[in-house]
């Protein structure tokens, strides 16, 4: 006696089971989305409203930085006059000590604070008016 041969055997031609197919794509990090808007690229270069908008925010921005700057420069220099007054008795060599090793300093924090917020306005508007996808990696911070 023979026995029955199942629809799975090679002998006998029967249904096959579907094959199994494995689909492949872009790893989830690295798929490029199309933005939800235009860029602000675009916005800028095409002289629109918009865009115009952006570049008078950058604008305010850094003159609002340097206005700081100068304030704080302009409060450093405008109180020395009244150091000047002071009678010659009590200001003796702090005028000297004052002119020589504590303006300088002094101007040269200022001006290293209008530089930080000025690259930070900068960094700022870049990462508005660049499209996600094209950011850069960033990397470590300088102090």
């Amino acid at each position: 006696m023979s026995e029955p041969q199942s629809p799975q055997s090679p002998q006998q031609p029967g249904p096959q089971p579907p094959r199994r197919e494995v689909v492949t794509g872009v790893p989830r990090g690295a798929r490029r989305r199309p933005p939800a808007h235009t860029p602000a690229r675009s916005e800028i270069s095409e002289q629109t409203t918009l865009g115009a908008t952006y570049v008078r925010a950058l604008m305010r921005s850094q003159l609002r930085a340097g206005l700081a700057a100068l304030a704080a420069l302009a409060l450093l220099v405008g109180t020395l006059p009244l150091l000047f007054a002071l009678p010659r008795s009590a200001s003796g060599p702090l005028e000297w000590v004052a002119l020589g090793l504590v303006v300088y300093p002094v101007m040269w924090l200022i001006g290293r604070c209008y530089v930080t917020r000025a690259e930070h306005n900068e960094a700022d508007f870049t990462g508005l008016v660049m499209d996600p996808a094209e950011a850069p990696v960033p990397g470590p911070r300088k102090p």
